[in-house]
């Protein structure tokens, strides 16, 4: 049987090396047979804002649901972004907070602080580009990107981070370290559909 790969590639530029990353993972997958849905976050059109949760809630729009339903369906996921600002681009952080919603991703219980994690068997590949070197990441900020995507968004709706990755700094990268990284990103997509 395939593994189920769902690809979200979440910069909101059509050209980017994220979406270059996307493509070898892709690539690397389908080598080994695994089946892939993807979605461009470029390529998404929904409202930014919400309101937060609950019966007043603004209805989900088809590319949200799209992404739901790509979510639900993967066995592993791959989130490849670019970081700004020490996190994701707001569109992409948008997609998160409305498309995981309670129901969908976890489910609080009526009592007391525990919730329920809804999407539990799945695992995760987190990509990340950046111009911040990763070493200076981890030292000065301690990563807090990658904390909160592995931690309190994957992690608090039952997904497993295999491989968390930060790709920099893109500014100073030379060609031949760039495609370095494209072919990391292959040998990660054969990996996860092995």
């Amino acid at each position: 049987m395939s593994r189920r790969i769902f690809i979200w590639v979440a910069h909101p530029k059509e050209n980017s090396l994220c979406r270059g990353m996307a493509d070898a993972y892709q690539t690397g997958v389908e080598a080994k047979g695994g089946e892939v849905r993807r979605i461009d976050l470029c390529d998404m059109r929904f409202d930014l804002n919400t309101d937060g949760y609950g019966a007043d809630a603004t209805p989900l729009e088809p590319d949200l649901i799209a992404w739901q339903e790509a979510v639900a369906w993967a066995d592993h996921i791959l989130i490849v972004h670019p970081y700004w600002w020490g996190a994701m681009p707001t569109k992409a952080k948008a997609v998160i907070d409305r498309a995981l919603a309670p129901g969908f991703a976890f489910k609080y219980h009526r009592r007391g602080l525990g919730w329920d994690k809804l999407l539990t068997g799945k695992t995760a590949d987190v990509m990340i580009t950046s111009d911040t070197p990763p070493l200076l990441d981890t030292l000065l900020y301690w990563r807090p990107g990658r904390r909160v995507l592995i931690n309190q968004i994957l992690g608090f709706c039952g997904v497993k981070t295999r491989r968390a990755l930060q790709f920099g700094s893109v500014k100073t990268a030379a060609p031949e370290k760039i495609r370095a990284w494209i072919d990391r990103a292959r040998t990660l997509g054969v990996r996860a559909a092995a």
